[in-house]
């Protein structure tokens, strides 16, 4: 009897943590000015929502730099050419742009970068991009962000 208990105890923890959200995804970026993923789903049970940015190529940033930025879809283009005007040092993202929701900063080859935002600032429904801020860039390196 004893040893049925522990069973179920144990089979229930188990399935417990495989039901648990993932809440954190990695993305890969390359010299050929792409990221390993078009499209990001968020559980709506996440409270917070990590990305982890790797950069896999071999060019430094002020060559081939990457960034990770959140923005509300309509909002992407006009945060990237806003960033134009700034310099690598402030990640292509103009100080205190209200329209990014989160961002990583800009690596170069084998580095990498993380950013953990709070959830509760997406709202399901509304169309979410990321993309990289890198002058030219986001016509090629660019996704969607679903919160479900």
């Amino acid at each position: 009897m004893i040893r049925k208990l522990v069973a179920v105890s144990l089979l229930t923890l188990a399935s417990g943590h495989l039901l648990a959200a993932e809440c954190s995804v990695d993305v890969d970026s390359t010299d050929q000015m792409t990221y390993n993923t078009k499209e990001i789903t968020i559980d709506k049970s996440c409270k917070t929502f990590t990305v982890n940015l790797s950069h896999s190529g071999s060019l430094p940033k002020n060559v081939m730099g990457h960034n990770w930025v959140l923005a509300k879809a309509a909002d992407a283009q006009p945060v990237a050419t806003d960033g134009m005007s700034v310099s690598i040092d402030k990640n292509y993202l103009k100080d205190g742009d209200e329209r990014v929701i989160a961002h990583t900063k800009i690596i170069g080859a084998g580095e990498k970068d993380s950013v953990t935002f709070d959830v509760s600032k997406l709202t399901a429904g509304q169309d979410y991009a990321f993309f990289c801020t890198f002058p030219g860039h986001i016509s090629m390196m660019k996704g969607t962000i679903a919160v479900k």
